[in-house]
Formats: structure tokens, C-alpha cells, sequence
């Protein structure tokens, strides 16, 4: 598996960065693969042809602003005792704290501030789960509802996501009213950047909890969410919520620790009484059965999550039921999944 870390490198690059543009500007100009072409602006082959690669393919690309400085694998030193990675041929080395472990570096790549490290780490193997954690994802409220069917226990994670949402969109219509539009955009980039934090955590605090309990993760598949039709209030939060940045991390996370992650058809999965399976009342997060089941939506619909069978296990089935439940009128609602 791949993993990038982001480390500050202390180092200016002002100069070897420009001479980057340069070959990269080149690049698109001339269409050129071949370092000898480009050893005027005096950058180290070794990345020019880097750049060379990257830009000379990209047909769309006319002019650069701005690049990176990409060093091979072949010309990057790495000391695991020592903790020190090298880059000769920019004279550059830095010491590292995270995971020593580590198969290989691919490449590093520098920009004015940062050093983004890819290495291929080895994954554990994949656990044999006897049950499954249900993972509820939600644009208000609490971003993730973990479900554990097995003790009943429910873990509610990142309710300050919604209110960071509310705070900046406020901030950028305020900005946007005075014509303050660049200021807007920062707000946005900031916000994003905490959005992502916040996922960090919520992946991270969920894939532990399926570790230390020895099973899987469910999550409902929600390709095509946002092209549900909705009301102008919830379409913001739809097209603000950033449910496939939170499935990533969980994956990604997941499969380093060995943990499966599997997905349920999201159907009916707020509605459905996680106790007798018919269709209940739900009311804002609050839940109610006919059958007297109460409890908070969410974390219903977690456990109905946790308990549904997978795509790979039984996806044929459950849509061969939803498509019967309507051609024929006699099956009652409750049916429908």
C-alpha cells in the first residue's frame, strides 16, 4: 500500500522551483522527453525529466504558474537506523518520526514549504469478522454513527463539522456582500482543511474500534447521493458533505490494519426499525415503531446498516426483492427494503 506524509522541509527552494517552471513551460512549448533539451536552465536531469514526463503529456496544460520538484526513487538515500532520508542531487536530508517500517520510498516531491514522502508500507492481513460495525453517515448532526450490534453500543463522532459549515458559509457571504471575494476563498480553503482534520479523526477513531472488537465495517454505498432532488437548505449541506473523503480514510486506514470494508444498499436504512424491520416513523433524529421500538435515528439506522448483508453477500437478492415489492401491489410496504 501507498501512503504520503507531509513534512516540513525548512529548506528554500526558490531558486531550483523556478528553474522547474521553466522546464515544465518548456515542456508544454515544445513537447520535448529529453533532458538534454532543457539542461540550460541547469536543474538535475533527474527531476527535469520528471517534470519533462508530466507536462510534455498534458495536451490541456498552456501555461505554469507553479510546480513541484519530484526526485525518483533511484535518487533518494534512506538509513532506517539512523531515521534519514537524502535527496543528492538537491543536496537536501531530513530526519523522519513516522513509521519505520516501510517497503520503499517512490519519490519525493518539494514544494516552497513541504516534502510529500511516498512509501509502500506492507498491510496486515485481512481479519475474518464475525460481525460488522454499521457506519451511519449524516449531513447534520453528527457526521458518523458507529453501530455495534454484537454489545448495542453506539459511538456518535464529528458533530463540529456541521457547525465549522455554518460558521464559514456565514463568514463567506458577509465577505462576498463587501466584495471581498479572494478573502472568501481563503475561508473556504480553510474550512476545508479543517473538514479534513475532522475526517482524519472520525476515520481513525472508527477503524480502532472495529480493531480492538476483531470486526468489519459496513457502510451504505452512496454513489449518486447528490443527485437526489432536495430542498435549497439541505442541498447545501448534500454538496458540502464530504461522505467519500470520510469512505477513503476509513478505507485506506482499514486496510492497513486488516480491517474488511464492505457496502449495503443505503435503502430505507433511516426508516427501518433495526428490532422488527418494518418501516417506523422518523421525525427529525428521533426514531418510533409501531412495534414500540424508540430510539435515535441515527443510531438505528447504524445497526440497520451493521446487520444488512453486503453487496458481494446478498446485493442480487435485495434488489430482486425491492424490484418485486413493486410489481406486485399485495406485498405489503413493510417488505420494501
Amino acid at each position: 500500500m501507498i501512503l504520503t506524509y507531509k513534512i516540513r522541509h525548512g529548506r528554500d527552494f526558490s531558486v531550483e522551483l523556478e528553474k522547474g517552471r521553466q522546464v515544465a513551460q518548456y515542456a508544454i512549448d515544445h513537447r520535448t522527453f529529453s533532458s538534454k533539451d532543457v539542461k540550460h536552465f541547469g536543474l538535475k536531469s533527474a527531476i527535469s525529466n520528471q517534470i519533462l514526463r508530466k507536462y510534455s503529456r498534458n495536451w490541456n496544460a498552456r501555461k505554469v504558474n507553479r510546480v513541484k520538484l519530484t526526485v525518483p526513487a533511484q535518487g533518494i538515500r534512506f538509513n532506517h537506523e539512523g531515521r534519514t532520508i537524502s535527496a543528492p542531487s538537491l543536496k537536501f536530508q531530513i530526519s523522519y518520526m513516522f513509521r519505520n517500517d516501510f517497503e520503499k520510498i517512490n519519490q519525493i516531491e518539494f514544494d516552497h514549504i513541504f516534502a510529500y514522502i511516498s512509501l509502500t508500507v506492507p498491510e496486515n492481513a485481512m481479519i475474518k469478522p464475525d460481525a460488522y460495525l454499521g457506519i451511519d453517515r449524516n449531513t447534520t448532526g453528527h457526521i458518523a454513527v458507529v453501530g455495534n450490534p454484537k454489545t448495542g453500543k453506539v459511538l456518535k463522532l464529528g458533530k463540529r463539522a456541521e457547525h465549522v459549515h455554518k460558521k464559514y458559509r456565514n463568514m463567506r457571504k458577509n465577505l462576498q456582500k463587501k466584495g471581498k471575494y479572494r478573502k472568501a476563498k481563503r475561508t473556504k480553503k480553510r474550512e476545508s482543511r479543517i473538514e479534513k482534520d475532522i475526517n482524519h479523526n472520525v476515520s481513525k477513531k472508527i477503524v480502532q474500534e472495529a480493531k480492538q472488537n476483531g470486526m468489519g465495517i459496513k457502510l451504505e454505498y452512496l454513489k449518486g447521493i447528490r443527485e437526489v432532488r432536495s430542498g435549497r437548505n439541505f442541498r447545501y449541506s448534500l454538496n458540502s458533505w464530504s461522505f467519500y473523503q470520510l469512505e477513503q480514510m476509513i478505507e485506506y486506514k482499514a486496510r492497513l490494519l486488516g480491517v474488511p470494508v464492505v457496502y449495503v444498499d443505503p435503502h430505507n436504512t433511516s426508516r427501518e426499525c433495526s428490532v422488527c424491520g418494518q418501516i417506523g416513523n422518523r421525525s427529525g433524529k428521533s426514531f418510533k415503531c409501531q412495534c414500540g421500538h424508540v430510539d435515535h435515528a441515527d443510531a438505528n439506522a447504524s445497526f440497520n446498516i451493521a446487520l444488512r448483508p453486503a453487496f458481494e453477500e446478498g446485493i442480487d437478492r435485495l434488489y430482486a426483492d425491492r424490484d418485486a415489492c413493486k410489481r406486485n401491489t399485495d406485498i405489503p410496504k413493510e417488505a420494501t427494503l
